[in-house]
């Protein structure tokens, strides 16, 4: 049985400068192994496998996989994946709106006339961080502490501590060393710039440093955080890849109900079928 398959660049409207993702659309009758053998294989920060909804309220299930793990939840994955599903002939129980089902929980989508969006999840943890580690991130991100404007626990899941710099300019000449912790950094450009904030993500892995082209699940909490705290204003679009060769933009947005929103471009590169 061949499974319908394809490779999508997320947060980028230039293909191939986002963050890919790959999908497998036939999910049903994998095993968990399966599926891990399958990301593998693939090698990108995630692979997605659609399946039919268990809850009464979603249009369909997604589960998400790096090559080492499954995780609960991923920001440019649920992007990808509701962008596939849609294009493979999936026709959304609420018109405007696609309810993914995840291993955390319900996930509300939003069909807009630029794209899709994702409801930024609660943070699991939130608040100051320790001046211990917060001087080992200062480190190994290479500034002094005194460089930092501010800080805090933005964890959505993956564990982030959010650190905002003076300027965009400071967050783009970072070159960090070994980080104890997975972080996001952000400094703002000079107002009336095309994006509001540069944005950087890195985390550990294997003992090296992994900076990520695009990451939605980061700039989730960091708006959370920066529109919560006043440093930001929505709507604002991020911008996050730049050093890595990448174009990512986030578009990131608010309701009047103080919900979140985190948005941006998906684009089907590659389209094709697992034989096995």
């Amino acid at each position: 049985m061949a499974r319908r398959f394809t490779q999508v660049d997320v947060f980028s409207d230039t293909p191939y400068l986002g963050n890919a993702l790959a999908v497998v659309i036939d999910g049903e009758g994998l095993s968990t192994e399966d599926m891990q053998r399958v990301a593998r294989w693939t090698n990108l920060s995630e692979t997605t496998f659609l399946l039919p909804p268990g809850s009464p309220e979603a249009d369909y299930r997604v589960r998400i996989f790096t090559p080492d793990q499954e995780l609960p939840f991923a920001g440019h994955p649920t992007l990808g994946s509701c962008h596939a599903w849609l294009e493979a002939g999936g026709e959304p129980r609420t018109k405007g709106q696609v309810v993914q089902e995840c291993e955390a929980g319900l996930v509300t989508l939003r069909i807009t006339d630029d794209g899709l969006a994702f409801e930024a999840p609660p943070l699991v943890r939130s608040g100051p961080v320790d001046e211990g580690l917060l001087g080992g991130v200062a480190a190994a991100l290479g500034v002094e502490r005194g460089d930092i404007v501010a800080a805090e626990w933005v964890d959505n899941g993956p564990g982030w501590i959010g650190v905002l710099l003076a300027d965009a300019e400071r967050v783009l000449a970072l070159r960090p060393g070994t980080m104890p912790q997975a972080v996001g950094v952000a400094g703002p450009y000079p107002e009336g710039s095309e994006c509001a904030f540069e944005v950087r993500a890195f985390f550990p892995q294997h003992g090296a440093t992994i900076e990520d082209p695009v990451t939605g699940s980061l700039n989730a909490s960091l708006g959370q955080w920066l529109l919560g705290s006043g440093r930001a204003r929505a709507p604002y679009i991020a911008s996050q890849g730049t050093v890595i060769g990448r174009r990512g933009r986030v578009r990131i947005s608010a309701d009047d109900d103080g919900r979140v929103w985190v948005g941006g471009a998906v684009t089907t590169c590659v389209t094709g079928g697992l034989t096995r």
